[in-house]
């Protein structure tokens, strides 16, 4: 194992727990019911992958040119909330790599810390952490500024951003990471690989186990 790196810096949704395609198809279906907007999964991942609840709901508000109903933020937490509780699994190895990995490493979401203590402990994951959880939602700025990153480094004990590798799934969270002068590798077990490597992506894999050997080989 390379120690180019100090620091793992994990995404949440869609590195670690696979919930992102439940996630979406449940909003996709609240916007429909509530704002008569109509989203295939491929828009929703498209549009709102990677951004906050509050990022997601000014998107609605752009689009339909006036504040969403409140019910659509109710529903949201609810209708998501109540999915995830019920199908939320670990990403396909993660567990395996998180167990092995001989590098501090943390976890960087746009998710709430309730919703990441939900979704990491009913994966069985949270025990990883160790209290290692960031949120957005402690920063001024979310994805795709740079703040959570830095904030999570900092908090980790490491001054060197270069010195951090960065796993992400959606290009707002690589480029969030590459502004923060990072290293990242974007995951694309659901995001479509172009669009990583279109957002700068210094490499893109989508095969979770596989990462140990893949900060090795291009560290």
């Amino acid at each position: 194992m390379s120690q180019s790196f100090d620091l793992i810096i994990f995404d949440c949704d869609g590195v670690l727990v696979d919930s992102e395609r439940v996630a979406n198809e449940v909003f996709a279906r609240v916007l429909d019911e509530v704002c008569d907007l109509q989203f295939t999964l491929d828009d929703m991942f498209d549009t709102f992958v990677g951004h906050s609840r509050a990022q997601c709901l000014q998107k609605i508000e752009a689009i339909i040119g006036e504040p969403p109903p409140p019910e659509l933020d109710l529903r949201y937490q609810r209708d998501i909330n109540d999915a995830l509780e019920k199908t939320v699994q670990a990403i396909d190895g993660i567990d395996s790599v998180l167990g092995t990995l001989p590098l501090p490493y943390c976890v960087a979401s746009s998710g709430s810390h309730d919703k990441m203590r939900m979704t990491l402990g009913k994966t069985g994951l949270m025990r990883f952490f160790d209290g290692n959880i960031f949120s957005t939602s402690e920063v001024e700025r979310g994805k795709p500024h740079p703040d959570i990153y830095l904030h999570a480094a900092r908090t980790m004990g490491v001054a060197d951003p270069a010195r951090c590798l960065v796993v992400e799934d959606s290009p707002i969270g690589v480029t969030g990471a590459l502004a923060a002068g990072m290293r990242v590798f974007g995951f694309a077990e659901l995001m479509p690989a172009h669009r990583l490597q279109a957002s700068g992506a210094h490499h893109v894999f989508d095969r979770m186990l596989d990462l140990p050997d893949l900060i090795s080989t291009h560290a």
